[in-house]
Order: C-alpha cells, then sequence, then structure tokens
C-alpha cells in the first residue's frame, strides 16, 4: 500500500486524536457486545447519562429496572453517593424521590429482584444493583462504575452500561462531597430531573423522535403535577 503524503497523513492523526478525546469512551462504552439495542436517559442537574442493559447477563434484573424506568419511578430521584474512582449511587426510589409515587410505581418500586451475579467486570461505566446482605434484596438503587472494583466482582448484579455521558460523571466526581461512615455523599442533591428510553433499532427516525418527545414531555407532565399539588 502507497504511503499517505505527509500533509494528508497529518490531517488523518489529527482527525483520529479528536474522534478519540470527543467519541472515545462513549464509542468504547457503546461497542460492549453484550448491551441490547434499549437505551436510557437520565437527565441530571449536571447533565445527560446514557445507558444500555445487558439482557442476556440479568434478564430478571433488566426488566425490573427497565419497567421502573418505564412507569417514571426514577424522575425526581438523585445519586446519594458520588464515591470518586469507586461508584455514583442512585438512590432506592422509594425515598429518594422528591415526587410522589402512583400506585403502580409503587407496588413495582418495592418489588425485589433475584441476585444475577455473572463473570461480569466492574470496571468503569459497569452499572451494577444496590443490595443489602441479602443477596436477593436488590430493587431499585443501583451504582455507576467510576473505576475497577474487581472485590465487587461476582457479589453484585451487573445488568447495563454506561452509553454516553462520562463527561457528566467526570463532572460529579468533582462536586464537593462528605462522609458518612463508609459513604461518600455529595454536598448538594445531584438530581434526576427526568427521564427517557428509546430503542437504536427503531428504523425510522422520525418515529425514534417522536418516541423521544413523548417521553420527554410524559416526564416533564409528571414533574408538573407534582408541583401544582405540592405547590399551589
Amino acid at each position: 500500500m502507497a504511503a499517505l503524503p505527509r500533509q494528508v497523513a497529518a490531517a488523518v492523526l489529527l482527525l483520529a486524536a479528536a474522534a478519540s478525546s470527543t467519541y472515545g469512551a462513549t464509542s468504547f462504552y457503546a461497542s460492549d457486545p453484550n448491551l441490547g439495542s434499549a437505551r436510557v436517559v437520565f437527565q441530571t442537574t449536571h447533565g445527560d447519562i446514557e445507558f444500555g442493559f445487558f439482557p442476556h447477563v440479568a434478564p430478571k434484573t433488566v426488566e425490573h429496572i427497565y419497567k421502573l424506568v418505564r412507569l417514571g419511578c426514577y424522575n425526581t430521584n438523585h445519586f446519594f453517593r458520588v464515591d470518586k474512582g469507586f461508584v455514583a449511587q442512585v438512590a432506592a426510589v422509594v425515598g429518594g424521590r422528591t415526587a410522589p409515587m402512583n400506585d403502580e410505581q409503587q407496588k413495582e418500586a418495592e418489588k425485589t429482584v433475584v441476585g444475577e451475579f455473572s463473570t461480569v467486570k466492574h470496571v468503569r461505566g459497569i452499572l451494577s444493583m444496590g443490595r443489602h446482605s441479602d443477596p436477593d434484596s436488590a430493587s431499585s438503587s443501583f451504582s455507576i462504575l467510576l473505576g475497577d472494583a474487581p472485590h465487587l466482582d461476582g457479589q453484585y448484579a451487573i445488568f447495563g452500561r454506561l452509553t454516553k455521558g462520562d463527561d457528566t460523571l467526570k463532572t460529579l466526581e468533582r462536586l464537593p462531597t462528605r462522609r458518612e461512615g463508609i459513604f461518600v455523599m455529595p454536598i448538594e442533591r445531584i438530581s434526576i430531573l427526568s427521564t427517557y428510553y428509546y430503542d437504536i433499532d427503531v428504523e425510522s427516525c422520525e418515529a425514534e423522535k417522536s418516541i423521544l418527545r413523548r417521553r420527554l414531555s410524559e416526564s416533564a407532565s409528571e414533574v408538573e403535577r407534582w408541583r401544582r399539588k405540592c405547590f399551589a
């Protein structure tokens, strides 16, 4: 193969470097062979976080968390823990939300899911369920790994990973924190303002946009109903 002219080669390197700095983490996360086609977006006070599921690794956990998302259970919830280089942990929706839940949300949020432990490793970007000492006590709290944590392997159920939003996680890691026992907690509330979901296999771009608009509208409507009820 003929060598590229020096100017062209330099341009290619610059483009590659730019692409790597902008999309490197996202491309790495999104290329995971375990990922299904569903995507969830948490719109937080510090930016968006998008993740996908591992339906063949932890099918029951994925079904449970995805249903909580579809019901809007994570809207107005928050990240109660941000331990730099370790985890950013989402609070359980029962007690973690500021908006009240309806009966259907409450019923699903109170469920626990069997511990689906696997050989997938705890590395940055992985989503891992929180639980108590009972291995089958996971409910709705989960962590996004901010670094490698091999001591968690096989002990907590991994069900997905980050696909976009590594910059948001880095922002969260820079926030002031305080320690309470084993927990490192942000001083300010990191709210999940609203959530939506979509499928990357949707054939029509317009259909996908319509789904996103509808989900955003549903999330906004729920928050607005709560605001009217509480502050009228």
